[in-house]
């Protein structure tokens, strides 16, 4: 109960009761109301500092919870990149090394995405790195998936084509030579028959006599038919396709024209001693990609192991070649 309050008259010398207006109790009232509600606030605002609402604790909880599956996800990811460079590695250098793929580089592989705003939405947030780190990951990881998925498409086709590149690679002697009586030099530097310096032999002599058969060493296209007196003097060239081309020259005479296909072992032509020559024989080179290789890495389909052996071992002999 409120208090009543008095003063004193010095006319009447008697004691009165304070009668306050209602303006006056309206400011007091007013001022009770706010000073209440001002200390309310401040009140409110300290504890805030120090204590959670349920609300703010509720969300809290589940921040950390999400961090939480965050890291598990981070971590499960990182497994699976493991497996996956496993399978990229595999796919590099097993199945595409099978069927002479080129490998896809690894800056290809690795490759991100574009934008420097990409993940610009996840930043400014307490946890923003964990987001932003495993969403990149998520992007990188499909990417590479998407590229493995196209490189075992490229492989599935190029299995199919396993029997076609088989039957097109140049894999027997151009002169038949069971006994390799007829292997004249080989690849590498030999002395060149005319010029007697030490130049780069591309390719493998035959030594034949003149009319001796010329077989395709693979099945392909005759891409070059040539009559010369100088160089290869007359020669055929075939495409085997797969990067593959082969090369014969100084032939006496050839049967076939360009753009016709052949099976290999076939007979395309004979030997003869045309060209800058000095003896007749087949002069055989191998292509691939537009590089010239040594071709005693390629007679696996009709000589036995000790055959092979020996006929390495007199190609590399540093000999004088026939052209």
């Amino acid at each position: 109960m409120a208090k009543i309050k008095y003063y004193y008259d010095t006319k009447t010398l008697s004691y009165k009761r304070i009668q306050l207006s209602k303006l006056e109790k309206t400011k007091r009232y007013l001022l009770f109301f706010s000073s209440s509600l001002f200390l309310s606030l401040a009140i409110l605002l300290v504890f805030f500092q120090f204590f959670d609402s349920p609300k703010e604790n509720k969300l809290k909880n589940e921040i950390k919870n999400l961090s939480t599956q965050y890291k598990v996800i981070d971590e499960s990811m990182r497994q699976i990149e493991i497996v996956l460079d496993d399978i990229q590695q595999r796919d590099d250098n097993i199945y595409r090394t099978i069927f002479e793929a080129d490998p896809i580089p690894k800056s290809i592989r690795k490759q991100g995405f574009g934008g420097v705003n990409r993940y610009k939405k996840f930043a400014g947030y307490s946890n923003s790195d964990i987001i932003i780190n495993t969403t990149t990951k998520i992007d990188q990881l499909t990417k590479q998936l998407y590229l493995q998925s196209k490189s075992f498409d490229d492989i599935i086709n190029l299995a199919k084509d396993k029997s076609k590149m088989l039957a097109s690679i140049p894999a027997i002697q151009p002169v038949s030579n069971k006994q390799l009586s007829r292997m004249a030099s080989g690849y590498g530097y030999r002395i060149h028959p005319i010029y007697k310096t030490r130049k780069m032999h591309a390719g493998m002599d035959f030594s034949a006599k003149t009319g001796t058969e010329i077989y395709a060493t693979g099945d392909g296209v005759i891409s070059k038919v040539r009559r010369s007196k100088r160089g290869y003097g007359n020669h055929v060239k075939i495409n085997h396709g797969f990067g593959y081309e082969t090369l014969y020259a100084h032939m006496s005479k050839y049967i076939v024209r360009k753009g016709q296909k052949v099976k290999r072992g076939e007979v395309i032509g004979y030997v003869g001693n045309t060209g800058t020559s000095v003896a007749p024989h087949l002069h055989y080179e191998v292509h691939k990609d537009k590089r010239k290789i040594n071709p005693v890495n390629f007679y696996y389909n009709d000589l036995n192991p000790e055959e092979y052996e020996k006929m390495i071992e007199i190609s590399l002999q540093s000999n004088q070649s026939f052209d």
